[in-house]
């Protein structure tokens, strides 16, 4: 993917938060406000998804929304090695 270089102006604080957790992961500041940013559009692009379903087919039930918490809760523990009973 090709690159173009920006300008933003954000906070002193954040700009030092970020580094900080760029040198921690030992990636470029760039890549990780890159990565910061593509997160945001993922989320955006879900998001207009789900209204768009919701527009058609009708809101979720809470029965819905709980089961889909649960399939997530279960994923995020499976992805960070966490045992089942203790993610409940």
């Amino acid at each position: 993917m090709a690159a173009k270089k920006v300008t933003v102006t954000l906070p002193e604080e954040l700009v030092e938060a970020l580094g900080a957790a760029a040198h921690e992961d030992g990636v470029p500041l760039s890549r990780l406000v890159a990565h910061a940013a593509e997160n945001e559009l993922r989320r955006r692009l879900g998001r207009r998804l789900v209204a768009e379903w919701q527009a058609e087919h009708g809101a979720f039930t809470a029965e819905e929304l709980a089961a889909a918490r649960a399939e997530m809760a279960a994923a995020d523990a499976e992805a960070f090695g966490i045992p089942p009973s203790a993610a409940a």
